[in-house]
């Protein structure tokens, strides 16, 4: 059957002679948008037909993170057929050809992206991948100007407000977050990023009980969500619980019910689920909770001692560091450390300057968890600031547990008054957190000044009793 120009969920002409095809397409975009564990989906639309360039790029760039080899003969297949391809599918192809280069400048494939969708500004899968990239780049603001460029003419569809919220809340800008997610949320109440960026913003505010109780009426609609997405909402729960001071059994049935439960599944994907494990006991060690834990950080350990787990997300590997010194495995935490430094070293200038900051976390994490506090401070430095870090691939509250470890390493080696600064400007932002008038109390009482931290007890007092009893 001869190929011919059939129209896609935004409007866009894709040339092929199969309707399946198209509608394999139309499947995997709504599984980008919706955070579902089925994206392999764009594997039937090269199956349906192998001449599609849209179909076979998008499946290059599906298999391009995880089986770079596999992704070569969609490629091939995609440019052989280019010539006969409409506008739209050779727009996107030049786009995601360079976006999967393993030499690529992230800010020309940021601007490679906003000139698409000047042109194709109904394309909300191009934006959630540019969205994606400007996360890894640490720059909520370029995330903001790209959804502001296409949101006139997405003004009632669906995904496009969870997709403008989430870099307002990034960059603060918390009271249009809100606005934003709600809207998307009232369009969609399944939309699992509004949800998202709507906890975000209840956390942030300290707003703990309202953030769980969202939360739990939205968890029915996440069984298909994928492992990363499904997770990560209930670390948010768990942390929300955790900040909330609210017993730490709910945050431990949390992890095991909610977050762990998941690698039960046969289409889980592990990483994706550990980043989320990891991050919350990192936050539970933080605070002096790990105990109530038993064993679960050591069988973690156990687990990531494997190398598959490795070099897969910044973050992850972080985190990973962390687990494996403070269990005793340094030889394996040596090598994975060893492994980072080495990609470091093979990056352009350019990427390379940005991403020794990470590096630096990763000594830091590495030598925290070893213990050897003096260390780790001179690696993350005294006038640290967590969101220069986001490049790991966090977002905001991810990051800030970064900060309290650099608090908790002001106070371990001796530097009270440090550590009170740090804890200032937190509070300016989140004075609701129990925790943090905790920290400041302890800074207080190593100083000498009783009376100060008699008030700053009772202050914490008060807001442990407030949320969740």
């Amino acid at each position: 059957m001869d190929a011919e120009l059939k129209l896609d969920r935004w409007g866009y002409e894709v040339r092929t002679c199969s309707d399946a095809c198209i509608s394999a397409i139309n499947s995997f975009y709504q599984q980008v948008l919706n955070y579902g564990r089925k994206r392999s989906v764009i594997l039937d639309a090269p199956r349906n037909d192998p001449k599609c360039v849209l179909g076979n790029i998008l499946a290059a760039h599906y298999l391009s993170s995880s089986a770079s080899s596999r992704a070569l003969p969609f490629i091939d297949a995609a440019k052989s057929c280019l010539n006969h391809a409409s506008s739209y599918e050779k727009t996107v192809f030049d786009v995601v050809l360079y976006l999967i280069a393993p030499d690529r400048d992230d800010d020309l494939a940021v601007e490679l992206h906003s000139m698409l969708l000047k042109d194709f500004p109904k394309d909300l899968v191009s934006l959630k991948r540019a969205q994606i990239l400007c996360f890894y780049m640490g720059r909520p603001d370029l995330s903001l100007k790209l959804v502001e460029q296409v949101l006139p003419f997405n003004v009632n569809e669906n995904y496009i407000y969870g997709m403008h919220a989430f870099p307002l809340l990034e960059l603060g800008r918390m009271e249009d977050a809100e606005e934003a997610g709600k809207k998307g949320y009232e369009i969609n109440n399944d939309d699992p990023w509004s949800q998202h960026a709507l906890c975000h913003v209840y956390q942030f505010g300290c707003r703990f009980k309202e953030a769980v109780e969202f939360m739990g009426n939205c968890a029915r609609s996440w069984s298909s969500l994928s492992s990363f997405m499904l997770t990560h909402n209930w670390w948010h729960v768990a942390l929300c619980y955790l900040e909330g001071q609210a017993p730490i059994t709910k945050v431990r049935d949390v992890y095991d019910h909610c977050i762990l439960r998941e690698l039960e599944r046969s289409d889980s994907m592990a990483a994706e689920v550990y980043i989320n494990a990891v991050g919350l006991l990192l936050r539970v060690y933080v605070r002096g909770e790990l105990d109530a834990f038993g064993d679960r950080l050591k069988v973690l350990a156990n687990t990531l001692t494997n190398q598959a787990f490795w070099f897969l997300e910044w973050h992850l590997d972080i985190l990973i560091l962390w687990v494996l010194s403070f269990t005793g495995e340094f030889t394996k935490a040596e090598d994975l450390l060893n492994g980072l430094k080495s990609r470091v070293s093979m990056m352009s200038e350019k990427k390379r300057q940005l991403m020794l900051r990470a590096l630096s976390l990763a000594e830091c994490l590495y030598k925290y968890g070893k213990g050897d506090y003096e260390q780790a401070l001179e690696f993350l430095g005294r006038e640290f600031d967590a969101p220069n870090f986001k490049v790991i691939g966090a977002s905001d509250e991810q990051v800030d547990v970064f900060t309290e470890v650099y608090i908790s390493l002001l106070l371990n080696t001796g530097e009270p008054t440090k550590a009170i600064q740090g804890i200032e400007k937190q509070l300016k932002q989140r004075e609701g957190v129990p925790f943090l008038w905790r920290l400041l109390e302890k800074a207080s009482l190593m100083l000498g000044r009783t009376e100060e931290a008699v008030s700053y007890g009772k202050r914490a007092r008060e807001l442990e009793a407030a949320y969740f009893t």
